[in-house]
């Protein structure tokens, strides 16, 4: 029996269930494979927590590891006894790899070499009501803070064609909801001349599969966002009123520390266009917490850009350096204030949610069934209905209260 385990992101999830189908393609056999996320510290020691324990549970299996971390830190992972194979970013979505498994110790490449990045097509992931679909790869970008794009490589986008072919096969297999997903989506096409940019794929994915219920964009860098996005967001029913933001910080000298594209008032601008645009947009962000240099007053910054953009779902971030980022060289700021700031910015986010969750009331809602009781709204809060629903359907719902950070609902 095989055990895929995921850590990090929405990307990372749809691999490990590429990865499912590679393996089983090359009669692997008896593999635990942990799929790792790099982003943190902190997951980092998830990660190799984890590895010891599946190690302990299943004596008789070959352990793989691979993910961001294995490809930025592979002799690290290497050097643990209880794993047997050491696989890079591009090495697990190869045939070969899965073919020659436990032929070498280590297979991680030059993951700054690649050029293409492999799209292979699943029919789902696993038990999840939801699809990703991954349209792109890798980042051009430096941000001082991030240690991904050494474990990504440089951009690479999936070419359109292949996307909507993915799409098309995941809704013949009854996904109502798909989520479209990459490391930097905003720069979709850059690498495929005449492919335009995001937005010209998000209108080419709904004219082409036009019995496509809901379309979902992950996280987007919001400076990069193209006139067409805006344009298919405001026009669009089936493109769903979320967008989660890469933002990290309210502050413009910490921003620029941060080597960001964007300052405070693009942030402010891009939500208030938006929202202008889809009234009923819900934004949430990435806020980092404690960046070097940071003093209580550019934290005030943040804390106030909450408000000010109009977010409601937070991802905090408390401040990690990565070995080999520059911002691992800045002058740090004690650990203490670091968490203390990542606690009130995460009270602002409840705050924030539960005021989202308090205007939701009495409004009908078109819930994705994560769970026979349990549903998104296309705002993505969880809401809970009474009676036993299919898992993947889609039904409407008449809001009645909220709890426990969640909606109520009754079935319209």
């Amino acid at each position: 029996m095989s055990i895929f385990e995921t850590f990090g992101c929405r990307l990372n999830a749809y691999e490990t269930e590429a990865m499912k189908g590679l393996a089983e393609a090359a009669g692997a056999g008896d593999v635990v494979v942990v799929n790792s996320c790099a982003v943190t510290a902190e997951a980092v020691r998830q990660a190799r927590q984890r590895i010891r324990r599946l190690r302990q549970e299943n004596p008789g299996a070959r352990v793989v590891v691979t993910g961001c971390a294995a490809q930025t830190e592979p002799e690290r992972f290497a050097a643990m006894p209880e794993v047997d194979v050491v696989l890079g970013n591009a090495e697990k979505l190869r045939p070969e790899a899965w073919a020659r498994l436990g032929e070498g110790r280590v297979a991680v490449g030059d993951i700054m070499a690649e050029r293409k990045t492999p799209a292979p097509l699943v029919d789902g992931l696993g038990t999840r009501s939801r699809a990703y679909v991954q349209v792109q790869n890798g980042c051009d970008h430096r941000c001082t803070f991030c240690i991904i794009p050494y474990g990504r490589g440089n951009s690479r986008s999936v070419p359109a064609a292949t996307v909507v072919e993915q799409i098309r096969r995941l809704v013949d297999r009854g996904f109502n909801e798909v989520v479209l997903t990459g490391v930097d989506l905003t720069s979709w096409g850059a690498d495929i001349e005449g492919a335009g940019r995001l937005g010209d794929l998000v209108a080419a994915i709904l004219a082409a599969v036009p019995d496509l219920p809901r379309l979902r964009i992950s996280s987007i860098d919001s400076v990069e966002a193209d006139p067409r996005l805006v344009e298919m967001i405001a026009g669009e029913a089936r493109l769903m009123p979320h967008l989660h933001l890469s933002l990290q910080a309210g502050d413009d000298l910490i921003l620029k520390r941060m080597k960001r594209r964007h300052l405070r008032d693009d942030a402010i601008r891009f939500c208030a266009d938006v929202r202008a645009a889809r009234p009923d947009m819900v934004f949430g962000a990435d806020i980092i917490a404690g960046f070097p240099t940071e003093t209580e007053a550019m934290f005030s910054q943040s804390l106030a850009l909450v408000e000010d953009c109009g977010l409601t779902w937070l991802h905090v971030f408390p401040f990690s350096p990565r070995a080999g980022t520059p911002a691992a060289r800045m002058p740090q700021v004690d650990g203490s204030a670091i968490r203390e700031r990542a606690q009130r910015l995460r009270a602002v986010g409840a705050e924030r949610v539960r005021a989202h969750l308090d205007e939701m009331r009495g409004r009908e809602v078109a819930l994705l069934m994560e769970k026979p009781g349990l549903g998104r709204t296309e705002g993505f809060a969880q809401t809970l209905v009474d009676g036993s629903h299919v898992p993947g359907s889609i039904l409407r719902a008449r809001v009645t209260g909220a709890s426990d950070g969640m909606l109520l609902a009754e079935v319209a």
